[in-house]
């Protein structure tokens, strides 16, 4: 195979789920990844610096695609208000058909301790990224982390309900919740008053 045959990444990610859901991340190996691929372990080191990378792969692209939002939004509403009209579409563009796959995704991070504290730190990355976008539009420290905690909060809570079976596709359930966060808010402010 040449050096830089394409999709190479997406053979390496696809060989890795695989093995993972049927033989356990600590059990695989990079050579069993490498050789399910058809490819050479120093080809799967030119991409990723170990299984755990290649379980993680995208992480990077997804919190600049969230800054590149960011720096072009317009937060004239308030940054929470933008943050939570943008989520359905950003849900659905990044999990829209991938149901299935997140499924197994999310019982391999259940089953390895390593792998689920590596989730967190992939969300606390998010929450920061979301947190630095807004501090840039000049949204104040506390406004800022308020907004981007509860749009993470969010969207992990949506994602969750929607890998359980909830009816609709992503965008549908994030709605849904979302409604249901500013129902509860309602309910508290009048609560409070």
């Amino acid at each position: 195979m040449g050096r830089w045959e394409p999709g190479t990444r997406e053979r390496l990610e696809r060989a890795a789920l695989e093995l993972f859901v049927e033989q356990g991340f600590a059990e695989t190996t990079v050579p069993q990844i490498t050789a399910r691929a058809g490819l050479t372990t120093r080809t799967f080191f030119r991409h990723y610096a170990d299984k755990r990378e290649v379980f993680f792969a995208g992480e990077d692209e997804v919190l600049a695609s969230v800054a590149g939002h960011l720096a072009t939004a317009d937060l004239s509403d308030g940054a929470l208000p933008r943050l939570l009209a943008d989520l359905p579409g950003v849900a659905l563009a990044m999990f829209g058909d991938r149901r299935e796959e997140l499924r197994l995704r999310r019982g391999l991070v259940a089953s390895d301790e390593g792998l689920a504290e590596r989730e967190l730190r992939k969300r606390a990355a998010l929450t920061a990224t979301l947190q630095r976008g807004l501090r840039d539009h000049g949204v104040g420290r506390e406004e800022a982390a308020l907004a981007a905690g509860i749009t993470t909060a969010l969207m992990h809570t949506a994602v969750q309900a929607w890998l359980d079976g909830a009816e609709g596709t992503i965008d549908v359930v994030v709605r849904r919740t979302t409604s249901q966060l500013v129902d509860q808010l309602a309910k508290s402010r009048t609560s409070l008053s």
